[in-house]
């Protein structure tokens, strides 16, 4: 049985922290095997003094890209501030009250996913005001064992990818800020409450928690299983599935031929999965009330199901067979002027080659080396062997 950091201090709260003013960063997904919510947790053992929340709002309810959450009050008139709005770093005003700051968040393992990047900014406002960070650590949900995808690029760092990571990079966000906190040079005071039971090659179906959606398009763990591949169709004119039952799981668009893109596909890029063909129509976002011919992924094996090679070969087939096929313009996640494909993506070069219709396989040869670097710069920072 797995227990998060959460379920860890709600068993038996830390005496060292007992009475601090503190700072939590949370969202609605903040609960612990039972259902209570962080803020209650921490409440009853420390003078709690505000909430901070990430992208997606404290209730995970807003959407995608840029779609801001405004400042709150929680029960009692404690003060909720959005670190994804008018600001996404804390600010020495909202940092004047604390005397540190506790986080718990549901990461989905995937560089793109934003939360990391709030996590790195509250370390680096931490650093300068002198307060310590506390992380309540969580599960990677498509398992600590495969690391999978490119390098970022330096050059296109942005807030949807703080630091230089694989795309599936197998760390916990405790065990990913203790990395990022040393290696950018940060040196916060931090201090991460480890789980109990969990181990690296767990998926989020072996770990016994319920999976509670940390943004709205991710409702279930098998759409977590998927997204660190499928987020690339954020990027394009392909519908992601959102405005769909099944984000992320479904995609395509009206130009989109399926049997023709599955012919241009090798075995190796679809191990541990099945694409099915069908026809879906989305009642919001891309394509709204329009059909959309695609696929819906069903993983039938976690172990080997590669999710970034299996989307990248699907894009180069998409690319180089669909003339209507377009890349998103800007503005993407706060950045104006490179293409959100590239922020996605993290590599000028890998993009240009997808859109010729490379081979994927050939390209993870390339960027291997990277990867393999990788694999040793964040072995120090691995708190579950």
């Amino acid at each position: 049985m797995v227990k998060t950091g959460l379920d860890i201090i709600a068993a038996s709260f830390p005496p060292v922290l007992a009475g601090v003013r503190a700072g939590l960063l949370c969202n609605q997904a903040s609960l612990d095997r039972n259902f209570r919510h962080a803020r209650d947790i921490v409440a009853a053992h420390l003078d709690l003094r505000c909430l901070f929340s990430p992208q997606h709002g404290f209730f995970s309810e807003k959407q995608d890209n840029m779609v801001e959450s405004d400042h709150d009050c929680d029960r009692g008139g404690i003060p909720v501030y959005s670190l994804y709005g008018e600001s996404r770093r804390p600010t020495a005003a909202m940092m004047n009250d604390i005397d540190f700051i506790l986080i718990d968040l549901q990461d989905v393992g995937t560089r793109v996913y934003t939360f990391i990047s709030t996590v790195v900014y509250c370390l680096e406002a931490a650093a300068s005001a002198g307060i310590k960070v506390v992380i309540l650590d969580r599960p990677n949900p498509v398992s600590g064992r495969i690391v999978e995808g490119n390098v970022l690029d330096p050059q296109l760092s942005s807030f949807v990818g703080i630091f230089s990571l694989p795309m599936r990079h197998g760390m916990t966000m405790g065990e990913l800020a203790f990395l990022i906190n040393h290696q950018a040079g940060i040196d916060a005071d931090l201090e991460v409450i480890a789980m109990q039971g969990w181990q690296r090659e767990m998926f989020f179906a072996d770990t016994g928690l319920d999976w509670i959606f940390p943004s709205p398009n991710l409702p279930t763990a098998a759409a977590a299983l998927v997204y660190p591949g499928q987020v690339i169709w954020e990027g394009t004119n392909v519908s992601e599935g959102r405005g769909t039952t099944l984000p992320f799981e479904l995609f395509g668009a009206p130009f989109i031929n399926p049997e023709a893109i599955l012919s241009r596909l090798v075995p190796e890029v679809c191990r541990g999965c099945v694409l099915r063909p069908l026809v879906f129509e989305p009642v919001s976002g891309k394509w709204a009330g329009e059909r959309c011919r695609g696929f819906q992924i069903h993983v039938t094996d976690p172990g080997v199901f590669m999710a970034w090679r299996l989307s990248l070969a699907v894009l180069a087939a998409v690319a180089s067979s669909c003339p209507e096929f377009t890349l998103k313009e800007p503005p993407y996640e706060y950045e104006f002027d490179l293409l959100p494909l590239d922020l996605i993506i993290g590599d000028r070069d890998i993009r240009r080659a997808l859109l010729n219709g490379a081979d994927v396989l050939a390209l993870e040869r390339e960027w291997q080396a990277g990867l393999d670097d990788f694999i040793v710069r964040r072995q120090p920072y691995l708190l579950y062997q």
